[in-house]
């Protein structure tokens, strides 16, 4: 069986196509496909409160794109889901329509607390007896979760975004909200590690030479931003080798990373490299196999 799972987020689309298999009762999804796009619908939307129609034809394009390749791999099953910038939208609504009307696909226009709640099912996996805070930065929002003994036990979403926070688009009334938020949780549920997932934190890992699920620190965070905040954006991406849309919000990112840790008073952080399309992923098989629904792990 193949499954299917499109992420339009604010900054990008990203499209998983994944076999599900079956290693002695235990599911496995191993990744087939893998395509991002960057739509940078939030450049839009924080700005104008619309997304604009060359993004839009854009954006038609791409799904054709995508339900081609779903169609060529025999996916099974798919699904979409939407996030900050599209909930944010005022021509929304329209652009669903449209989108339904002529490639029939439905897209899922999930709020902060249902993206977290994807996010949760595969970072679930990754946890053990220690207190963690979950870190998901994205384009347009930052999902919070505590963790305790694997247990989820308090979640928040902000409209805190690397596309938002690189346009000026938020304040400081949200970031004392979100410093409020983490040291009134940190506290009451005594954390002793972050977990990181989003592209940003993924990119920030791989330039800190890390792997084999070794945690990075809060120090090795700040030298990779400092080492990219040096360097030119032709810099960035001639020599560090980063795409274009990565190597301006990266820096927006490792700022809000590295804001909750320092206001959790965490070191360390692990970074599984998973994010809202795995969720998506467990979600599809959950909803059409319940009832052999033990999942072991991503590949």
């Amino acid at each position: 069986m193949k499954l299917a799972a499109i992420d339009i987020g604010s900054n990008a689309v990203r499209c998983q196509i994944s076999s599900v298999l079956n290693q002695n009762g235990t599911v496995i999804f191993k990744k087939v496909e893998y395509i991002r796009y960057a739509i940078r619908f939030g450049e839009d939307v924080f700005n104008t409160g619309y997304i604009g129609d060359y993004k839009i034809e854009k954006f038609i394009k791409l799904l054709r794109a995508l339900q081609l390749l779903i169609d060529v791999h025999d996916v099974d099953h798919y699904m979409i889901c939407a996030t900050s910038a599209m909930r944010n939208s005022q021509n929304a609504p329209q652009i669903l329509e449209r989108v339904y009307q002529e490639t029939g696909m439905e897209i899922n226009v999930i709020d902060g607390v249902a993206e977290a709640e994807l996010i949760n099912k595969v970072i679930y996996n990754f946890l053990d007896e220690r207190n963690y805070l979950h870190i998901d930065v994205g384009g347009g929002s930052t999902e919070f979760n505590i963790y305790v003994n694997r247990e989820k036990m308090a979640s928040q979403s902000f409209e805190q975004g690397t596309i938002r926070h690189m346009h000026g688009r938020d304040s400081e009334e949200l970031w004392n909200s979100m410093r409020n938020w983490i040291e009134t949780n940190s506290k009451k549920y005594h954390l002793s590690r972050a977990i990181g997932t989003g592209g940003n934190i993924n990119k920030i890992y791989e330039i800190a030479g890390k792997a084999g699920g070794k945690p990075i620190f809060r120090k090795q965070i700040e030298e990779v931003a400092s080492q990219i905040a040096s360097m030119s954006m032709e810099e960035r991406i001639n020599q560090m080798l980063l795409n274009p849309d990565r190597a301006d919000v990266i820096l927006p990112a490792a700022e809000i990373y590295l804001s909750a840790m320092k206001w959790a008073k965490l070191e360390s952080m692990i970074v599984p490299s998973v994010g809202l399309k795995d969720g998506i992923l467990h979600a599809l098989y959950e909803r059409n196999h319940p009832e052999r629904f033990v999942i072991g792990g991503i590949g």
